[in-house]
């Protein structure tokens, strides 16, 4: 209920919008030619940047006094952002051992539905916020991405494994049957990666996901094995539930404390980042345990 009292005074956190968004994230990020160049889709550019601008906008309003209380001192900065896994919105939302322990096929497979249909690609959103970023940071998302991509290893890439279990469960994906909660976070991380003004905000939001997702994707992955799924059908869950541990080490050491130690700025972006990806994670609960009566 909260969350639809919310979505009412919002022109961005509705479903004909977010449906919108994804449509025009979908079709400006795929390879095309120089035949698609119009005066027509200049201007549709142009409206649907200015309105993307404005929903993050939205979003960065929702978390700017609490983000402010984040330290811009290096090791300060890390230990409030890595409490974040503790305290941040979303976090041990008891959504997650029902689906672990009681949730039936179906039940699961709606989850996943809206899970992977909110799914912006983890590698390609790395790839577009190391674009200019100090070497240090570059490297680190550097080798998070060549984890992305399996290392070079084809049945190694995460995305073609999150796509294969979309295939095994027959999982409905399309735009117009996903919740604007989903969409939301989708289009949120990827405008965050795509626009330059807020990169640091993307190091900050792609880090919380990587500091967050093991519990969320071991109870995930629980859940899977006890529907009958097979260790090779659940591996994407099983590994993001061990690899991302790691991965979030990394991420603070390598990137983001350096970062914030160059310039205390970065700190309060990197901070509300990370609480509008949490935000957003929090909305999806919320509405995943009304879909399910669970609210």
């Amino acid at each position: 209920m909260a969350t639809q009292l919310k979505a009412d005074g919002s022109q961005f956190l509705q479903q004909a919008f977010q449906e919108a968004l994804s449509r025009w994230n979908r079709e400006r990020l795929s390879p095309t030619f120089p035949e698609a160049i119009s005066a027509e889709r200049f201007d549709d550019e142009r409206r649907m940047l200015r309105l993307e601008i404005g929903f993050l906008e939205e979003l960065r309003q929702e978390v700017m006094a609490e983000a402010r209380k984040a330290p811009t001192d290096p090791d300060g900065f890390i230990a409030w952002f890595e409490n974040l896994k503790v305290s941040g919105p979303g976090q041990h939302d008891r959504l997650f051992p029902w689906l672990a322990e009681r949730a039936d096929r179906d039940e699961m497979r709606w989850f996943l539905s809206q899970e992977a249909a909110g799914e912006a690609g983890f590698d390609d959103l790395v790839a577009m916020t190391q674009v200019k970023l100090p070497a240090r940071a570059k490297l680190e998302l550097a080798r998070n991405y060549w984890d992305e991509m399996g290392r070079g290893n084809a049945k190694g890439m995460h995305g073609p494994m999150l796509g294969q279990l979309v295939d095994i469960l027959e999982l409905d994906t399309r735009i117009e049957n996903t919740v604007w909660e989903s969409l939301a976070l989708a289009n949120a991380m990827t405008a965050m990666a795509t626009s330059r003004s807020y990169a640091w905000h993307s190091v900050g939001a792609l880090g919380v996901i990587e500091l967050t997702a093991p519990d969320r994707s071991a109870h995930t992955a629980k859940g899977l094995r006890r529907i009958g799924l097979s260790g090779s059908e659940r591996r994407y869950f099983d590994l993001h539930a061990v690899l991302d541990i790691k991965h979030s080490r990394d991420w603070n050491d390598e990137a983001i404390h350096p970062l914030v130690a160059e310039d205390p700025r970065r700190a309060t972006a990197m901070a509300e980042g990370a609480l509008i990806r949490l935000r957003c994670g929090e909305r999806c609960f919320d509405r995943y345990r009304a879909h399910f009566g669970l609210a």
